[in-house]
């Protein structure tokens, strides 16, 4: 008899991690993404999947496909979007489908997209951006830990 595997989050709800909401709280407040990189590293985050028109051959029906949504800079720069939880997903675009991935995972479909950036709640009520060096670093498991009264990305290894 076939099996399903485990789901990588079971029970999840949808809510917020709340050290990840804790740390957006306190970024609200005083601009601080060390402690937001810090709750990354070890929360799930929601990639919204979105349907986009596919091609349509003459004479059949209308096609459809479903892909990850990239946001482009004034610059030029990609950055793949990620929200914290359900609300602010919806918040965003109510008809985006969730799909439920590691943080650490979500950074590495941004890199290997060509993206520079990983853009967290968009729609807010907090929004972050994680880029260049921040995103490597979390796309590769490393941690960002407290050194002094500084920071500094450790890997695990």
């Amino acid at each position: 008899m076939a099996s399903l595997a485990e789901p990588a989050f079971p029970g999840d709800d949808g809510s917020v991690d709340p050290q990840l909401s804790a740390a957006l709280s306190a970024y609200d407040a005083d601009g601080a993404l060390a402690p937001v990189l810090v709750a990354l590293g070890r929360a799930r985050v929601l990639v919204p999947v979105v349907a986009v028109r596919g091609e349509t051959a003459v004479g059949s029906d209308k096609e459809a496909d479903m892909a990850t949504v990239m946001m482009t800079g004034a610059d030029g720069r990609q950055g793949l979007l990620a929200f914290s939880s359900l609300e602010t997903l919806q918040r965003w675009r109510p008809d985006a489908r969730p799909v439920p991935v590691w943080a650490r995972e979500a950074a590495s479909a941004a890199l290997g997209e060509g993206a520079t950036a990983l853009l967290l709640d968009l729609a807010g009520p907090v929004r972050a951006v994680v880029e260049t060096e921040d995103l490597q670093h979390l796309a590769a498991g490393d941690e960002l830990v407290a050194v002094g009264a500084s920071w500094a990305w450790t890997s695990p290894a």
